[in-house]
């Protein structure tokens, strides 16, 4: 449905996207993931011909951007990041506007609209001032301007930021809805969870680059370890208790941070008694123990060597 081919984007010395190839296939939804800055939203306005790339070609449903920009956009919805409401105005008459721009009227207009507003729950809103609603309507909201007419492919650039959990989890249903209907999604987000949640494959940037393009399976395995052992001590270890730990069979890696002791380990009920032993034979209390699994911002620190959140 959406084929990214070498996307870049310059604004004067520095490149906001850097070389950007992805697919997106027809009922899947694909995640770009990263940080603020990353580049994930300048590559979204380039795929829907709102900023024109310095390089690269978009191809979505069989149309290039370049030869075709008109007959793209109307095959997609984009849900922006910054809300596009009129404040002052009900939630039909914005969608009255937005519908009016892709050239409905009439009975399907109101039709679209009907449709559109009791999938994001706000049909019993429709009279009302937007100014009234919450974040999180507004931004249901926003969604449903995205549906009007219909789209192939909708890009949603971060639509649960600032919104409160109930709110998010309305967006999510809105969007495995979406999905049941046939709609290709890329949604983007700094998120880990919401990939986890959403996505049926991930790409992640960073620096207007793309570090990695997979499953959540396939990114997972790219982890240092499938678990990790977290271990707050009752004083800071010395580097050689930390030598000492990081050469037990089954430990893959080791960092710590003041007191606490973070390993990255294959089999956690084989490995987690070693540990254990090798405390107590230093004479080292232990004040907490837990065990997580590899997860995204993981991956991400093995690919960059910083946190997911780190700017």
């Amino acid at each position: 449905m959406l084929h990214v081919e070498h996307l870049v984007k310059r604004y004067g010395e520095r490149i906001a996207v850097d070389g950007v190839s992805f697919r997106a296939e027809r009922g899947l939804t694909v995640g770009l993931l990263g940080p603020n800055g990353a580049g994930k939203t300048t590559t979204l306005a380039m795929i829907t011909g709102l900023t024109p790339p310095d390089g690269g070609t978009v191809d979505v449903g069989g149309s290039t951007l370049a030869a075709d920009p008109g007959g793209i956009k109307r095959k997609i919805g984009l849900v922006p990041q910054d809300l596009a409401l009129y404040e002052e105005t009900t939630a039909r008459a914005n969608l009255q506007v937005f519908g009016a721009l892709y050239g409905m009227k009439g009975a399907p207009l109101t039709r679209a609209i009907t449709d559109a507003l009791d999938l994001v729950g706000l049909a019993d809103r429709a009279g009302d001032k937007v100014a009234s609603f919450s974040g999180g309507m507004k931004r249901r909201l926003n969604i449903a301007g995205a549906l009007l007419h219909d789209p192939e492919l909708i890009l949603l650039d971060e639509p649960t930021v600032g919104v409160d959990p109930q709110s998010r989890n309305a967006i999510f249903e809105n969007l495995a809805e979406l999905r049941r209907r046939g709609k290709t999604l890329v949604y983007t987000t700094h998120y880990m969870e919401e990939a986890e949640r959403l996505c049926d494959r991930i790409v992640v940037m960073d620096h207007g680059r793309i570090l990695a393009d997979d499953t959540l399976a396939g990114l997972l395995a790219r982890a240092p370890a499938p678990n990790r052992l977290l271990v707050d001590l009752a004083l800071e270890p010395s580097p050689a208790l930390l030598t000492r730990l990081a050469s037990i069979e089954g430990v893959r890696g080791i960092a710590a941070e003041a007191a606490r002791v973070s390993l990255d380990v294959g089999d956690v009920l084989v490995v987690t008694p070693r540990v254990l032993q090798v405390l107590a034979a230093q004479g080292m209390a232990v004040r907490g123990f837990a065990s997580e699994r590899a997860n995204l911002e993981s991956v991400f620190l093995t690919l960059t060597g910083r946190s997911l959140r780190d700017q």
